[in-house]
């Protein structure tokens, strides 16, 4: 694999970028499902539309033109990592995190993800994240909420 080059981007901007990222992101979102055994994510539904209304910053991770992951957060919350299922296990996720911490001011960071997501959980747990609750989101629908701070 070619080297892995981390960009701003502005899906809204970019109609193609904005299809190309929801695509990532409902391929990403359906592995999760599964592995949390509930497919009523919310950003696993999201529309184009919602995406590029959504308001976040944007990094993508690519090589070779081609998109591997993406990240979205306001302010001090990650707001969504998404990473293509071809790609899994290759570090983009570390990556974009990274990139993500970098751009991120103040001293705390929130995430969550699916309460049963262990291999997200494992990665947030890695930088440092620390879990602070679980909530349920939706009957039956449970996430696991983190904080980093630095």
């Amino acid at each position: 694999m070619a080297a892995i080059e981390v960009v701003s981007v502005h899906p809204a901007a970019d109609r193609a970028l904005a299809d190309q990222i929801l695509a990532i992101q409902k391929s990403a979102y359906a592995v999760e499902a599964r592995l949390i055994g509930d497919d009523r994510i919310p950003l696993l539904h999201e529309s184009v539309d919602d995406l590029c209304a959504a308001q976040v910053l944007w990094i993508v991770a690519r090589a070779d033109d081609a998109i591997l992951g993406a990240a979205a957060w306001s302010d001090s919350e990650i707001d969504r990592l998404v990473v293509a299922p071809p790609a899994h296990r290759q570090g983009i996720g570390r990556t974009l995190v990274t990139g993500m911490l970098d751009s991120i001011a103040g001293q705390r960071v929130q995430v969550a993800t699916g309460r049963d997501n262990a291999p997200a959980r494992r990665l947030y747990e890695s930088f440092g994240f620390v879990h602070t609750e679980d909530q349920e989101v939706l009957t039956g629908l449970w996430l696991a909420r983190y904080e980093l701070v630095r």
